[in-house]
């Protein structure tokens, strides 16, 4: 499992990148985190790999984004909240 975030997972508790990581960690995951930096109303030329790589899984260049094992992408914070809350990781099989 995957989280993409723009900065960092700490800060702002009101933050959308913030609050998917946080459900992410409170039901027992841990997500692979990648920084996808840059800014995502610049056009497509303009933007860094990482956001281009956000772009081909969601169609959209913002974050957060969450790719579960199957390849799944949920990219709406909201989403990944109720993803995480429905689906606690077992405490063998934690990621």
């Amino acid at each position: 499992m995957r989280l993409y975030i723009c900065w960092g997972t700490g800060g702002n508790e009101h933050h959308d990148c913030h609050k998917a990581h946080q459900a992410l960690v409170d039901a027992g995951h841990s997500p692979e985190i990648v920084k996808a930096r840059g800014q995502e109303h610049l056009p497509r030329l303009l933007q860094r790999k990482v956001r281009r790589e956000v772009h081909a899984l969601t169609g959209s260049f913002f974050v957060p984004v969450l790719v579960l094992d199957d390849g799944t992408a949920i990219n709406r914070p909201d989403e990944i909240v109720a993803w995480a809350r429905a689906h606690p990781a077992a405490s063998a099989d934690a990621e």
